[in-house]
């Protein structure tokens, strides 16, 4: 059986745009930055976003993103724009941007459990490299 050898990433969100840094992040957690990458093997590393809350937009989506829930009852679709979301938790923001980038498959939530966000750059994470 191999062992598997996860290290500690760190991303700062400040100053940067969602949809870049999510990207990232996928592929870190997913594993295709190792040499042993193999699409069926959950063999990514941890991550830790740090900063969320002074995370930047591309053009005009603070206004015009909504995200949108339903609760499978008649009426009970709930929309929340981009920019309330952020002023609520920004880290759900991170969390649905990286979630949509994984494969769709059994391990993306196995995935997701080795994603760590916080809103400021205090963390409790021992970190050994560096984005």
């Amino acid at each position: 059986m191999n062992i598997i050898d996860r290290k500690y990433h760190l991303f700062d969100a400040k100053e940067k745009t969602a949809g870049r840094i999510a990207t990232e992040i996928a592929i870190i957690l997913r594993g295709k930055n190792k040499v042993s990458f193999a699409p069926h093997i959950d063999a990514g590393d941890l991550v830790v976003v740090i900063n969320s809350d002074l995370m930047q937009f591309a053009g005009e989506k603070d206004d015009k993103k909504t995200y949108y829930r339903y609760s499978g009852y008649p009426g009970g679709i709930t929309a929340t724009k981009l920019k309330d979301q952020m002023e609520k938790d920004s880290r759900k923001v991170v969390r649905d941007a990286v979630y949509g980038m994984l494969p769709k498959n059994k391990l993306r939530d196995k995935m997701m459990t080795r994603l760590f966000i916080y809103k400021d750059d205090k963390h409790d994470k021992k970190i050994e490299i560096t984005h």
